[in-house]
């Protein structure tokens, strides 16, 4: 019935001439669009309310179409240029007025076809202008510029950053930022020089500083070692060039796998419909349907006056793709990358263009896919075995002082690792101690990493949204427990061994049973498709395997956590519903907790083969080292989505075994 509705529209759109869309439905918008989209916009607030101040752009995606629409539409037809889509609309949040709203924008008539208020608890991101501001009308207010004389500082010297605030049970009536500065004094790690005591907090929309604090003075962290910069080194040839990958547009085929990449303001990279071919079935079947950061949440363990607030989920209140870096040949991708551009809206509303936002590329690491030494054959020695070459898809966010590099790596044996590489500069304050020593007393709140520097205790946890399609739309989640199992010697098996171990399969039925913390059980996680099996019976599916285990330790009560109450578990299930795509809620900025994952999953619903989402946590609690200072290594934690009865054997093995 779906499939015969989605052909009479289109087949309506072309005989009453109505335009359709031509590519593909999850195309990110285009810089066509996002002009459009401002247009519209502006047009429509100044002919209806020309009294209204210019809108400010904070969010602009595509509205996602309806899935089961967009699955019928992907295995209607193969050639993707006979296809038409009949709809094509954006979701935009704006701020005028000093309101919220949000509006929905078709694309295909250039119209407004929803404008509505929003009330409720947070705010959307901040647009990179208003953090200029902040940091500017900072600088320029007289009484930081009298702190600054007295410490005998060169304000040219001086940079600013805009913090979010978070919310601690005040009425959050006003979009603030508070600033924190940074003497740089000739080196360019600002970070490693904060200006300790001095705290300003300014009202973004009124352009204003409306609270300053100048507490107490402590001794700059000296200049000696704090510079990172180095002399680019001598690239790295390890990679052929790629001709083995074909993108159009957006669409990536690569080997066994094909998928479609999206470039997003707030989540970054966008994997979907991601399909493998089965040798077997001479088919490709449905793996992921959608999958990207969802958010992040990283609070910083100092408690006191200028540091208590820095509890930052930086996809909902700034956003990865705002975030993102043009990525860097040789540093960031191998010499065989190739790249796509991102595109989005600034808070004018105007198109940003980030050049290499996202890097394609295979990669060798000298690992083994699969290999044997078989010497049970009389008078033969068999080596049989393949080098293992993955694709990954990379991106880099720069949030503040800390670099994220978010790989997807798609291997030929049906897996989907995920991972997540930390890297940066640490946030320091200034102290007056200059060794640990004298530290023994104190609760410094973190490690002394320089003179007069410490870097102070903190989390990063890392949601992923993976609406994951196993073998199609109904599935259910799956624990396999290892349970020890005492042997029972006399018997007519009778065994000298005392134990042994076996596997109890428990479909979970509901989503507040699929809350897990990792680690505290032997167990393996399961996305299954009841309704699917192999030859021979087995369920088809795919297991989670799990990074390490990692949960916020802050109390229930504690105002951050209430905000991020979802990372006291590592995995969540729950079914899907296209509107619920972040973790800690889509207005992040000054949220209180009433929305995201958590309050979602209150509804409990069952999850036995239904539609599913995974949400999964990567965490990392960081108690920083010398060797982290003045940059930090790289710091890896992720998770791998691997075939689990998925083929009737293994996928590497494409042709019929040798005799």
């Amino acid at each position: 019935m779906i499939i015969h509705v989605l052909i009479l529209a289109t087949l309506l759109c072309l005989f009453l001439n109505i335009p359709t869309y031509q590519s593909h439905p999850l195309d990110p918008l285009t810089p066509k669009e996002i002009n459009t989209i401002r247009h519209t916009i502006k047009n429509f607030y100044s002919q209806n309310t020309p009294s209204s101040n210019n809108p400010t752009f904070h969010f602009l995606d595509i509205e996602e179409p309806e899935k089961n629409h967009v699955l019928k539409w992907l295995s209607s037809d193969r050639n993707r240029k006979n296809r038409s889509f009949p709809t094509r609309r954006a979701n935009v949040v704006i701020r005028v007025n000093g309101e919220t709203r949000e509006l929905v924008v078709d694309l295909i008539t250039d119209s407004i076809v929803s404008d509505r208020l929003r009330k409720g608890n947070g705010y959307p991101p901040f647009t990179f202008d208003e953090l200029l501001v902040a940091s500017r009308v900072s600088t320029s207010y007289p009484k930081f510029r009298d702190s600054i004389a007295k410490r005998g500082l060169n304000l040219s010297e001086i940079t600013c950053m805009p913090l979010t605030t978070g919310w601690f049970g005040e009425a959050a009536i006003k979009r603030v930022v508070r600033v924190t500065c940074f003497y740089r004094g000739g080196t360019s790690n600002m970070w490693a020089r904060p200006i300790e005591g001095i705290s300003l907090l300014v009202d973004v929309e009124r352009i204003q500083v409306i609270e300053y604090s100048d507490r107490f003075k402590t001794p700059l962290p000296k200049l000696e070692g704090a510079d990172f910069q180095t002399r680019r080194g001598s690239s790295v040839s390890c990679n052929e060039k790629n001709s083995s990958i074909t993108i159009d547009m957006h669409e990536v085929r690569w080997a066994n796998w094909e998928f479609h990449v999206a470039f997003d303001a707030r989540a970054g990279v966008i994997i979907s419909t991601a399909s493998i071919f089965d040798p077997t079935t001479k088919r490709f079947r449905r793996v992921l349907y959608r999958g990207h950061v969802s958010e992040t949440f990283v609070p910083y363990m100092d408690p006191t006056q200028e540091w208590y607030y820095r509890t930052f989920l930086d996809v909902g209140e700034f956003g990865f793709g705002r975030s993102a870096n043009s990525l860097v040949p040789f540093i960031d991708c191998p010499e065989n990358a190739v790249y796509m551009d991102g595109y989005m809206a600034g808070g004018d509303g105007h198109v940003q263009r980030v050049p290499n936002a996202i890097c394609i590329f295979e990669s060798f690491a000298g690992n083994v896919a699969w290999r044997h030494t078989e010497v049970g054959v009389p008078g033969k020695l068999i080596i049989s075995g393949e080098a293992e070459v993955n694709l990954v898809v990379r991106m880099v966010a720069t949030v503040g002082n800390y670099d994220y590099i978010l790989d997807w790596e798609f291997k030929k044996s049906g897996s989907i690792k995920v991972g997540v590489s930390l890297s940066g500069v640490l946030e320091m304050k200034a102290t007056k101690y200059t060794n640990a020593d004298q530290t023994r007393t104190d609760e410094i709140y973190g490690t002394l990493v320089a003179e007069n520097a410490i870097a102070v205790n903190h989390d990063h946890f890392l949601t992923y949204y993976l609406d994951l399609d196993i073998d199609g739309v109904e599935n259910s989640f799956v624990k396999s427990k290892l349970e020890t199992v005492r042997a029972k010697g006399k018997t007519v098996n009778s065994t000298p061994r005392r134990s042994y171990w076996r596997v109890v399969k428990e479909t979970v039925e509901t989503e507040s049973d699929a809350r897990i913390r990792v680690g505290l059980e032997p167990v393996e996680l399961l996305i299954i498709n009841p309704e699917k099996k192999t030859k021979i019976g087995n369920n088809v599916g795919y297991k989670l395997i799990t990074g390490r285990p990692a949960i916020s330790l802050l109390v229930d009560d504690d105002y951050p956590q209430i905000r991020a109450s979802y990372t006291k578990y590592q995995i969540w299930v729950t079914c899907y519903n296209k509107t619920e795509r972040w973790a800690g809620g889509f207005y992040a900025d000054r949220s209180h907790g009433d929305d995201g994952l958590a309050t979602w999953s209150i509804r409990n619903k069952g999850i036995v083969n239904k539609d599913l989402v995974v949400w999964y946590t990567v965490g990392f609690h960081h108690n920083p080292q010398q060797e982290d200072y003045p940059v930090m290594p790289v710091l890896y934690d992720g998770f791998e989505l691997r075939p689990s009865n998925f083929f009737e054997r293994n996928p590497l093995l494409k042709t019929q075994p040798l005799t």
